[in-house]
């Protein structure tokens, strides 16, 4: 009998994520990493397009791999995938890195704060495991990104910038700062250093509790150039992968999971308070009471927009509810991260690949991938069992 508990099962989950793309997705040709692999069958449809956050999300996935798991060829996965993206991504003559490769040609160059958040992700991953034979530039990264992107009087991040950093796009957008928020804690955990630390604690309060007071609590996508809410940004829109109009409850328990991470390190009664409140929410709110999973996006009115249920919704359910779990030791959590494991086992992970499915339709049928350029491989999945591992284990 399955045990969701079992810190042994938790890390086999992590081997078969990885094992599902390696060693096909190592790249000998370019360098980097194959990120477009058919989820069902596992077949490769596309060796050339390259992806900033694939590239950073495979070095984080090797990079816990090592430090874990213990697999020893994870190691030089990520090695690998470090050298590429400082020698390929990286703009030494602008700063910053490219959005989008062909092989090794660039073909997008806009400077999005979202990649720029998993670039330092990567470092600091790499860094945390000891991973790679270069100097890990993780502190000058962090220094370009808060000179470049950082909005003092806001506490936030700009979204993106032209490829010379010349004009700074008018959209704002609470993603790409949710994800700097878990860069900086993962910087802070690297390094020690508090500055990454009070960062991820101006973000999440910015966002979590300052700009959710007009929002009945519930976090918003999108904001203008003065981060007011921006209710009317992409509503014809619904599924834009990093855009996506309406409330997300996937992200209302991503931040219930960040918080509570943030909770480890520091102790403001609004970190666990929002945390709970958060987690709630989604679940009671964006839940399918019937069939599982969580809708993808919900109305103003809390009514669904779209419903397919996208397994990185989950992943992050599971990893909020083993660190809330962990931090009341309330059973509610307990059964709830045990709801969540047993939906995706079912419904989002393949029975003999172990990969996860990036979606699923209303009524449950997987969705596999199988054209366009990929930035999923596995991150989510990965991180749930490290959250799983980190608590409950």
């Amino acid at each position: 009998m399955v045990t969701f508990h079992d810190p042994e099962w938790v890390r086999s989950n992590i081997e078969r994520i990885l094992t599902f793309y390696h060693p096909e997705c190592i790249d000998t040709t370019h360098g980097g990493y194959i990120a477009q692999f058919d989820e069902e069958s596992g077949d490769i449809y596309d060796t050339q397009s390259k992806h900033l956050v694939a590239t950073c999300r495979f070095i984080a996935n090797y990079s816990l791999g090592d430090q874990v798991v213990g697999l020893d060829w994870c190691r030089s996965a990520a090695e690998h995938g470090v050298d590429f993206l400082l020698d390929r991504f990286r703009d030494d003559e602008r700063g910053g890195f490219h959005w989008i490769l062909d092989g090794t040609e660039v073909v997008d160059s806009t400077r999005v704060c979202y990649g720029h958040a998993f670039a330092l992700l990567a470092l600091a991953r790499a860094k945390d495991a000891g991973v790679g034979s270069r100097d890990i530039p993780l502190n000058e990264t962090a220094d370009l990104i808060m000179d470049r992107f950082w909005e003092e009087e806001h506490g936030l991040c700009k979204s993106e910038y032209d490829a010379d950093w010349q004009r700074a796009d008018s959209y704002r957008g609470q993603n790409a700062n949710m994800h700097m928020c878990e860069t900086m804690i993962a910087a802070y955990e690297a390094t020690g250093a508090e500055r990454y630390l009070d960062r991820a604690m101006t973000i999440a309060k910015a966002l979590t509790v300052t700009l959710t007071q007009e929002t009945d609590g519930l976090i918003w996508e999108h904001y203008t150039s003065d981060w007011d809410h921006d209710f009317a940004y992409n509503r014809d829109d619904p599924r834009d992968t990093f855009r996506p109009w309406g409330y997300q409850p996937g992200h209302q328990i991503e931040w219930a999971k960040l918080l509570a991470v943030l909770a480890r390190h520091r102790e403001p009664e609004w970190l666990a308070r929002r945390a709970e409140e958060l987690f709630r929410a989604a679940v009671d709110e964006g839940w399918d009471q019937d069939r599982g999973g969580f809708y993808y996006s919900l109305d103003l009115d809390m009514g669904p927009v779209v419903t397919e249920e996208y397994s990185w919704e989950v992943a992050e359910a599971i990893g909020a509810a083993a660190v809330l779990s962990e931090q009341t030791n309330d059973d509610y959590y307990t059964e709830w991260y045990d709801t969540f494991w047993s939906y995706a086992v079912a419904e989002l992970v393949h029975p003999e690949n172990g990969n996860w499915y990036t979606k699923a339709t209303e009524t449950n049928e997987p969705v596999p991938t199988k054209d366009g350029i990929a930035v999923e491989p596995g991150y989510h999945p990965i991180g749930a069992c490290l959250e799983s591992l980190r608590s409950l284990g």
